[in-house]
């Protein structure tokens, strides 16, 4: 395995090409190189080696990506940390992965007996001390990604640099990215879609990444026009706010060859809407932490399915199982699962939850799908959202479908209520498009809803919110919507 996303195998005709840049820093290939051996003698004078874990809790900016390769520089590992946590998240986390160091924004910061370097006090310049000879192995730790904790304390996915590159190939081939691509990254980099698809992805083959702190609409868009970026990765609500701009934002995206949608599920009205407003393809693709971000996606060029999240990517099997763990036939519905390279090692010293992910040599994704004749996954919804409504199995994305139907609506997620007679019932909750000029009308939601669902799959109640609620990685927070449920509800605006 050749790790092209290590800067050390990289070939030296990248060394002068334009490389990264944020709001403060632009680096060419060579730059970028220096900074990581700065980086790397300043943390190995403070005790990071080989198999040490380097926790980086920082918003988006090059000092943040240079951390991640100055601790594989010494064959450490990296765990990125959402800055925005409480100082209990972030412990958690910090004491989890065992971290010797973490490089923060905040230097009063303290996590135990952790090591807090200032992000300001980050070497630039390389000492002069012989760094040792940079040497690492596929099996070598490269990230501790936490899991967002939905389902309990967030959990540490073990990628191993194997992973990470069989991830960048996979990811590579499909969207045929070359040297003369330019990324533009929005999505935080405390999550492996950012540092894969983003960052690494155009690093192994000496393309441009240009870093934006956070998203605004039309600050994104004028990026757009000012960098000229060819590609760049998002989720579902960054491009539901770009379609709701006023119809007089008309920013120039003629450098973008496609854009990537995924983290969440997207409405096929979504993917539409953008391609006709800015005219670029809108690719969505499906994948887990633990599968090193991505496993399917439709093809940038070629045949796109609507509603699909696409067939799986080079190197990669995905299938359906049946709940005896047998592969169920094309066109039927059960647990979507994952074999590959990219698949993680398994989960920071929990070895029953790895086992019940990957005891059978399957990853165990969650989510209920359905593979067509062609080989195109097309996601039902999670096992654990999964509505059980008198006995009978309710799937929430195909209300939520329903509902993005109406042109008022931004957002949609359906939960289970509790119930005294059913156990659960159906309960919906909206947001409205802020450019739409009346109220979303509840009234004309669940009369659509009625024409379209069977009985038993209409909500009982829906509220509209001005915002819903999102978790770290800007999902929809599910359980903060259940936690909002009184065991009666009733229609209208909450």
């Amino acid at each position: 395995m050749t790790l092209d996303h290590l800067p050390w195998h990289r070939p030296a005709a990248y060394d002068d090409r334009p490389c990264v840049r944020d709001e403060r820093t632009e680096l060419t290939y060579r730059a970028f190189a220096e900074r990581v051996d700065a980086a790397a003698g300043q943390l190995a004078g403070l005790g990071v080696g080989p198999g040490s874990v380097v926790a980086v809790m920082l918003p988006n900016r090059v000092e943040l990506l240079v951390a991640i390769m100055a601790a594989w520089r010494l064959g450490a590992a990296a765990t990125p940390v959402n800055p925005t946590f409480t100082a209990t998240e972030a412990g958690h986390q910090v004491e989890d992965s065992g971290a010797v160091v973490v490089l923060t924004g905040d230097p009063a910061a303290r996590f135990g007996s952790a090591t807090t370097l200032d992000v300001a006090d980050l070497a630039t310049v390389p000492s002069g001390v012989p760094l040792p000879a940079a040497h690492t192995e596929s099996g070598d730790l490269a990230l501790l990604v936490y899991t967002s904790g939905s389902t309990g304390r967030p959990k540490g996915v073990m990628l191993d640099h194997g992973n990470v590159d069989a991830m960048i190939a996979s990811m590579g081939e499909a969207i045929a990215i070359g040297p003369d691509d330019h990324c533009l990254l929005v999505l935080p980099l405390f999550h492996v879609n950012a540092i894969c698809v983003s960052f690494l992805t155009p690093m192994s083959v000496g393309a441009q990444l240009s870093v934006l702190q956070r998203f605004h609409p039309v600050e994104f868009l004028q990026a757009v026009e000012t960098l000229r970026p060819t590609y760049f990765s998002a989720v579902p609500t960054i491009y539901s706010h770009l379609v709701a701009l006023p119809a007089e934002v008309r920013p120039d995206t003629s450098s973008v060859r496609f854009a990537i949608c995924g983290a969440a599920p997207a409405p096929p009205e979504l993917f539409a809407a953008v391609e006709r407003r800015f005219g670029f393809p809108l690719v969505e693709g499906y994948g887990l932490s633990e599968g090193t971000c991505a496993s399917t996606c439709n093809p940038v060029e070629g045949l796109r399915k609507p509603g699909t999240v696409g067939p799986a990517l080079p190197g990669q099997l995905v299938a359906i199982m049946a709940p005896d763990g047998t592969l169920v036939p094309t066109g039927e519905r059960g647990e979507v699962v994952v074999k590959g390279a990219n698949v993680m090692r398994g989960y920071l010293n929990r070895p029953e939850a790895t086992a019940e992910t990957l005891g059978d040599g399957w990853l165990h994704t969650g989510d209920v799908g359905i593979l067509d004749e062609d080989g195109y996954l097309r996601i039902v919804d999670r096992i654990k959202d999964m509505i059980i409504r008198g006995g009978e199995n309710i799937y929430p994305k195909e209300i939520e479908n329903v509902l993005h139907g109406d042109p008022a609506v931004l957002e949609a997620a359906v939960v289970g209520g509790p119930d005294p007679v059913y156990g659960e019932v159906v309960v919906a909750f909206v947001s409205a498009r802020p450019d739409h000029a009346v109220d979303v009308d509840v009234d004309a939601l669940l009369a659509r809803c009625r024409a379209e669902l069977t009985k038993i799959k209409v909500p009982v109640a829906l509220h509209v919110l001005d915002a819903l609620p999102k978790n770290p990685v800007g999902k929809i927070d599910k359980p903060a919507l259940r936690a909002r449920l009184a065991p009666t509800t009733t229609a209208g605006r909450a």
